[in-house]
């Protein structure tokens, strides 16, 4: 069993998709309409045939209070791998992402929480560089 397909909920696809791929640098995979919304998948440019993340919208009745909650706690929606938490800080805050966890070390972690603009905040996460 392996993962192919995980989501992170949405306010706007549109917004999404640039975020994702003009700013945090994952491709478009799959883009089917469906009604009012989309199918709609980015991928790692380095994993094109690896797990694809899904930009599901958020109309579910459930989706803002439980989104709600995860920011107010300050808690991520999900958590995205990078060789270099501190360059990847640097490069995304370059171009204008806000943080609301600056680089932090736990455990061997590195790792540092942004806001994806569409709902949700992400947590970008390196093992100890140098190991």
């Amino acid at each position: 069993m392996r993962i192919n397909v995980t989501s992170v909920l949405v306010d706007d696809q549109a917004r999404a998709l640039a975020f994702y791929t003009d700013v945090l640098g994952f491709v478009k995979k799959a883009d089917i309409p469906l009604g009012e919304a989309r199918w709609l998948t980015v991928v790692s440019p380095d994993e094109p045939d690896g797990t694809e993340l899904l930009l599901e919208p958020d109309s579910h009745p459930a989706a803002g209070p439980f989104k709600q909650a995860l920011i107010e706690d300050g808690i991520p929606f999900t958590s995205f791998a990078v060789d270099d938490v501190r360059a990847e800080f640097d490069r995304l805050r370059t171009l204008g992402v806000r943080f609301t966890q600056e680089p932090v070390e736990v455990g061997g972690v590195t790792m540092a929480v942004l806001d994806d603009t569409c709902g949700n905040l992400i947590q970008i996460a390196s093992t100890q560089e140098g190991r």
